[in-house]
């Protein structure tokens, strides 16, 4: 009960219903941590759509200039010069269909996967297995691509997906406790950045709602969502 005990104190911290600005709320946010390992940050942001219509979908990727303090395991579906590129790159996997074989038997032992364009066919047939895993290569969030160097670097640099949830919720990693505020200040402004970019044309009112921080462990942080949208 010791864990809980950790948690009911950190949380008494937080003030209900308070809204704090990006740089007081990271650092309650790290203050709060109590687990015994490096707990990553993560956030919650409440868009104002509605996802049950397609045109409502926040979807896409953005690089975290400070990367999210873990590396990322990457498989690439490709061929000959592509494949090559690939493994130059750093891909942790690179196959056709001797990859799409282990996937089919049940193996999905990486983070993110992207293929080439004329890869997909073959990789459609996976939509089943990757899917549900959130590992189906897509052109919106460059996953789906010839220059898979480039892909490939960009996600072993701190890339990540997002897409909105059933409740119009964003949920995403922004770095490790370890992190010094101003990393996980600018990889936040960044995130929010690319989210007001890909606001879609159909969403009508405030678009962000809501901004909670929170540690893998910790209470949540509410954040005043103007105090998130500053220019890095």
């Amino acid at each position: 009960m010791s864990v809980g005990k950790r948690y009911v104190e950190a949380a008494a911290r937080v003030e209900k219903g308070r809204l704090y600005d990006v740089s007081t709320a990271i650092q309650l946010a790290k203050e709060t941590a109590h687990a015994k390992f490096d707990e990553t940050v993560e956030v919650a942001i409440r868009l104002g759509v509605d996802p049950r219509h397609s045109d409502q979908v926040v979807r896409g990727a953005v690089v975290l200039p400070q990367g999210i303090g873990k590396t990322q395991r990457v498989a690439v579906f490709a061929k000959g010069d592509k494949a090559k590129e690939a493994e130059e790159a750093g891909a942790d996997v690179v196959g056709a269909e001797d990859l799409a074989e282990r996937v089919q038997a049940g193996w999905t032992d990486f983070d993110v996967a992207v293929a080439t364009p004329d890869m997909m066919a073959l990789v459609g047939r996976l939509g089943k297995i990757l899917g549900p895993k959130g590992l189906m290569p897509n052109p919106k969030t460059g996953t789906v691509t010839f220059d898979v160097a480039n892909a490939v670097k960009e996600i072993k640099a701190g890339k990540i997906e997002f897409r909105t949830e059933k409740a119009g919720i964003v949920h995403a990693p922004i770095g490790k406790v370890s992190f010094a505020p101003e990393q996980l200040e600018e990889n936040l402004v960044v995130l929010v950045d690319a989210l007001n970019k890909a606001r879609p044309a159909a969403a009508k009112g405030v678009y962000l709602k809501s901004i909670t921080i929170s540690t893998t462990m910790g209470p949540g942080i509410r954040v005043n969502p103007q105090s998130a949208q500053r220019a890095v």
